[in-house]
């Protein structure tokens, strides 16, 4: 059993901080210029003309909020952290460690040490000092729950492979034309593999997804009563079956390439996503070609196109908002067969329960994140179950976001399609009116990605090297930046430790006068980047590390 499993906690760990860009909130202070000196060609100070100075190398005003007795330990447990034997061992350890030393001196040790560096504490009222205490310091909280349990491969394999598999695909395997990655393997079915920095929840049953919102909803008071303007994480492989989130990500995708198919069909192919438009008359002749039924143009009526004549991307998945009354249109074209066939799985009626709770769950954090002035984080997972996750926090944002910016969606930028799918819900969110909401990471399943797209035999979704995906971040955060100087409620979290991203955030901030620097995530253990906190702005958020391990190996591991 392992230190997750002993002290319960709604973690502020030293390890996660992010940027964060708005434009409303009166306290803030807009950032009307920006510029920087450089000393051997490496920018190390960047200043404001409203007279907030941010060093990079200032160590002392980076610590100012810690005491002698913080900064020791924290160089001690960073130390421990380093022998790979401590890291590999630290279950056996904790173990030993309480039976020489008792349930409550161990606790009490933990508390001195590791639990106290990353945890802030057990309860919402414990963790208010903490929080309090870094507010006066410019430092927000990004509240998030760290106890999972512990499972072997052996388990977590098992676990998944029962969750991921519907009831067809157990009596009729191969029979519903499912793509492999949307499918579960059992040598990627402990989802913890090749994973440092993320978080890791098994299906058991309902009841157990009902404890997990419980623990949400605990988080999101937690955050509420401790803090103003405070932000809280969920994970929605936490809060339902996966099956769902797996076939309904193949829906998604299958969908989006039939578009990308029949533009192709219309020469469109080879241009930008939002920029490839359909012919209405020329879609509906192309469709009854390939054998589809239905009249595509009432599906369209009532001024549902945002071009007169004309469909785009966003207008094709809105069908998908009405599949039950268009089923007969919903098919796609086997390219090695030739023929068409169903886009979507058939559920039983368990499993069609299963997956209106897991919205009803949804529903009840953001509806308490709204009472309780919480803004809401929906983590990225992996991509097999990434479009499910994106489309059902998009549903989230159209229901809550109406006033401002409360469900975030995460995206990952490297990821190949990241500005695709920023773009697209960017652009949603101006054709609807609600507020955008964004938290920009660069990913934390790259090794897991690969491995699995190169064993089962699908395109790899990741950029192809570390270069790309920076100028990937930077091209979303470019975009984001420039939809918040035209409205001036959307909210975007630069989530990064990359010394580069937080100038390049801070330098394009400052040529848009409108736009605020609100909150700054400012490096970890090893990065010479530190924010120093006490200036007033930029805000610091600390989040939580990880529960997926104990703490012990969560200070060690690296981020992406």
């Amino acid at each position: 059993m392992s230190l997750r499993k002993t002290l319960p906690a709604f973690a502020l760990a030293t390890r996660d901080r992010s940027f964060a860009i708005s434009t409303h909130h009166g306290y803030q202070r807009s950032v009307q210029a920006l510029h920087s000196t450089k000393t051997n060609t490496q920018e190390e100070h960047v200043s404001f003309s409203n007279n907030i100075s941010i060093d990079f190398e200032q160590t002392k005003e980076a610590y100012k909020s810690k005491d002698t007795l913080e900064l020791l330990r924290s160089l001690v447990v960073f130390k421990l952290c380093t022998y790979d034997i401590l890291v590999d061992k630290n279950k056996e350890i904790i173990d030993l460690s309480r039976k020489l030393l008792g349930q409550k001196m161990f606790e009490q040790f933990m508390k001195m040490t590791f639990y106290g560096q990353f945890v802030a504490g057990e309860d919402h009222q414990s963790i208010r000092p903490v929080v309090q205490k870094n507010q006066a310091y410019g430092v927000g909280a990004v509240l998030d729950y760290s106890v999972e349990e512990d499972l072997s491969q052996e388990e977590a394999e098992k676990k998944e492979m029962e969750s991921c598999m519907s009831t067809s695909e157990k009596e009729s395997p191969g029979a519903d034309h499912r793509e492999k990655k949307f499918t579960a393997h059992r040598k990627f079915g402990d989802r913890r593999e090749g994973v440092t920095s993320a978080r890791t929840y098994f299906y058991a049953d309902e009841a157990k997804c009902d404890q997990h919102m419980e623990t949400f909803l605990k988080c999101i008071k937690a955050s509420g009563g401790s803090s103003e303007d405070g932000f809280s994480a969920i994970k929605m492989t936490a809060l339902g079956r996966p099956q769902f989130l797996l076939q309904f990500s193949e829906v998604l995708v299958k969908w989006r390439r039939f578009f990308s198919f029949l533009a192709a069909k219309q020469g469109k192919d080879g241009v930008e996503v939002l920029e490839q438009k359909l012919d209405l008359e020329q879609l509906q002749i192309c469709l009854a070609r390939l054998g589809a039924q239905g009249n595509i143009q009432s599906c369209f009526s009532d001024g549902r196109l945002h071009s007169s004549g004309m469909v785009d991307m966003l207008d094709w998945n809105s069908l998908i908002d009405e599949r039950t009354k268009i089923s007969n249109l919903l098919v796609v074209p086997n390219l090695q067969t030739g023929q068409l066939e169903p886009l979507l799985s058939k559920f039983t009626e368990e499993e069609e329960r299963q997956m209106k709770r897991m919205l009803q769950r949804l529903d009840v954090l953001a509806k308490h994140a709204v009472e309780n002035g919480v803004r809401l984080m929906v983590d990225a997972e992996q991509t097999y179950f990434q479009p499910a996750i994106s489309r059902l926090t998009v549903e989230m944002k159209r229901i809550f976001n109406t006033d401002k910016a409360v469900v975030f969606n995460t995206y990952q930028c490297y990821l190949k399609e990241a500005f695709d799918n920023v773009s697209m819900d960017v652009e949603l969110s101006r054709r609807e009116g609600w507020c955008f909401g964004a938290k920009l990471v660069r990913g934390a399943y790259m090794y897991q990605e690969r491995s699995r797209a190169a064993e089962i035999g699908y395109e790899d979704p990741i950029n192809p090297d570390y270069e790309c995906t920076n100028r990937m971040y930077h091209r979303c955060l470019d975009y984001v930046l420039e939809e918040i100087e035209q409205n001036k409620k959307a909210n975007v979290m630069v989530a990064s430790h990359n010394l580069d991203t937080v100038k390049h955030t801070l330098r394009s901030s400052g040529r848009i006068p409108s736009v605020q620097v609100r909150s700054v995530w400012s490096g970890e253990r090893g990065d010479s980047l530190s924010v120093p906190p006490g200036t007033g702005e930029p805000w610091l958020y600390e989040r939580s590390a990880d529960g997926e391990r104990p703490p012990m190996e969560r200070a060690h591991a690296p981020t992406g």
